[in-house]
């Protein structure tokens, strides 16, 4: 089964970094196109940050500049440091993955649970 676990969300100060790790098991292969989203209730969510099989990355406006999105393909944990966070930054995030290479036309299959991050 393909499991992906957030942690490291809590509440945070403002102004101040987070990061949030998804520990990734059971995909076939390596390579994929991964992404974290974000979601506050009554929302959609929203698409934050991408990186794929090459190692490149696209961000939301909203985040560019303050995040960087990578990955540890040792040991296959997605990484998400988010730094002078704002109370708008606060929401449920969530990782995603994809069995494609490339994120422009990947349909992700598989997300987590999510963490909750509070900003104030």
């Amino acid at each position: 089964d393909v499991q992906l676990v957030e942690s490291g969300g809590g509440s945070v100060q403002a102004g101040g970094p987070l990061r949030l790790s998804c520990k990734v098991s059971g995909l076939p292969y390596e390579g994929h196109c991964m992404a974290w989203f974000r979601q506050n209730p009554g929302e959609r969510s929203v698409r934050i940050a991408t990186i794929d099989g090459r190692g490149d990355t696209t961000y939301v406006d909203s985040v560019k500049g303050r995040a960087t999105i990578s990955h540890d393909d040792d040991q296959n944990i997605l990484y998400l440091q988010i730094n002078s966070l704002e109370p708008s930054d606060t929401a449920r995030y969530y990782c995603a993955a994809s069995l494609e290479c490339y994120c422009v036309e990947a349909t992700f299959l598989y997300e987590g649970r999510g963490t909750q991050v509070t900003v104030s």
